[in-house]
């Protein structure tokens, strides 16, 4: 069998170690000792392997040029609006300078545009946080906004923490509202003088302004959401940033003062199906008398008929009862109560009339009686 014994160990020298660019070398953590480098020779040098260019990267969304003035980025709007499969929307920018007041003062009205901002829906028991005014003059011949806008808007701290829902709503925290207070003396610099106070939803509005600066109630009101059939003049929605999103606007909703700029915007356009400004038509509504019709002890099996009707059901003063435009259309809502409710007997039903003066105020309008034949 032969030996397994190792033979005489001859050591090689050391090769030289070769230059390799560090570049190029990789290092596997061995030492001098356990790794010898080839010398590369020189005759026959490694063959340099040509490196594509790399691909040119995707540019940015955010790299790409654009037009650098607002006059070229509304040229790229104009020419998208031509277009049939774009919409154009710009953000609402406040007019706070109109045509000029015309000499007639006669043909002058003052309005008032109001929004507030609270920390619920119950103005007996919630408080304002925000309350903003845009005073401007009418001009009744053209329905429109003439002179300069006036604006105040103020914070107050209502006393009690903001509740979450209101905060998520409007943005407004209790450290914004700390120590703040309504000016008063502003405020009432800008109701002086005011002919018509009008506001999105002013039955919502009004109760909480009269509680705060009793001198509103004092003053006729407006409601561009009730007073305005917005559905038939073909729009989809009463809310206020649907209406300007339909004149192609977009603007910072729920902050008082910004929802006044929209609203103010909104009606001085041309109402699509009656013509004539928004503003036009509030200031003809604030002119009518309403009615606030009770159907003063019916039959219970008319509650149906008087459901389909539209009539809503009072459950303080358990009564139906229903709101009239005008003195027309209560007289015939008083022969439809003869005829299908009372059926010939003879009824004697309680009416409401509101003016522009408590329309929409918590308090009640002028209580009479009708008889009904």
């Amino acid at each position: 069998m032969p030996s397994t014994s190792p033979g005489p160990v001859t050591r090689t020298p050391r090769a030289r170690k070769a230059v390799v660019d560090p570049s190029q070398q990789l290092s596997l953590g061995f030492t001098d000792d356990f790794f010898v480098a080839p010398v590369l020779p020189a005759e026959k040098p490694a063959p340099v392997r040509a490196v594509p260019a790399p691909k040119p990267a995707a540019v940015p969304l955010a790299a790409v040029a654009v037009p650098s003035t607002p006059e070229s980025m509304e040229d790229m709007a104009a020419l998208l609006e031509q277009h049939a499969d774009y919409r154009v929307l710009r953000r609402l920018v406040p007019q706070l300078e109109f045509a000029a007041t015309p000499v007639a003062a006669s043909g002058v009205l003052r309005l008032l545009v109001l929004d507030t901002e609270t920390t619920g829906l119950e103005h007996s028991r919630d408080k304002i946080i925000e309350l903003a005014l845009l005073r401007v003059d009418l001009d009744t011949a053209t329905g429109l906004p003439c002179g300069t806008v006036q604006v105040y808007d103020g914070l107050e701290d209502p006393g009690m923490p903001i509740p979450d829902i209101a905060r998520k709503v409007t943005g407004i925290d209790d450290s914004m509202v700390q120590g703040q207070h309504l000016d008063e003396a502003r405020v009432a610099e800008l109701l002086d003088g005011v002919d018509l106070v009008v506001a999105h939803n002013a039955a919502f509005d009004r109760p909480f302004v009269e509680a705060r600066f009793p001198a509103f109630a004092a003053k006729a009101w407006a409601c561009s959401f009730a007073d305005i059939d917005w559905k038939a003049e073909g729009r989809e929605s009463a809310k206020l940033s649907a209406l300007a999103l339909e004149l192609g606007w977009f603007y910072d909703a729920h902050r008082a003062e910004m929802d006044c700029h929209a609203l103010l915007a909104v009606l001085q356009a041309v109402l699509p199906t009656s013509g004539g400004s928004g503003l036009a038509r509030l200031l003809q509504a604030s002119k009518a008398t309403r009615y606030r019709l009770q159907a003063t002890g019916a039959p219970f099996d008319a509650k149906d008929a008087l459901k389909e009707r539209g009539y809503r059901w009072d459950a303080t003063q358990k009564v139906w009862h229903t709101r009239l435009a005008d003195e027309a259309a209560l007289q015939a809502e008083g022969e439809w109560l003869a005829a299908e409710v009372y059926r010939g007997r003879a009824a004697r039903v309680q009416v409401e009339a509101l003016d522009a003066l408590v329309r929409y105020a918590s308090r009640p309008g002028v209580i009479g009686w009708k008889q009904l034949e």
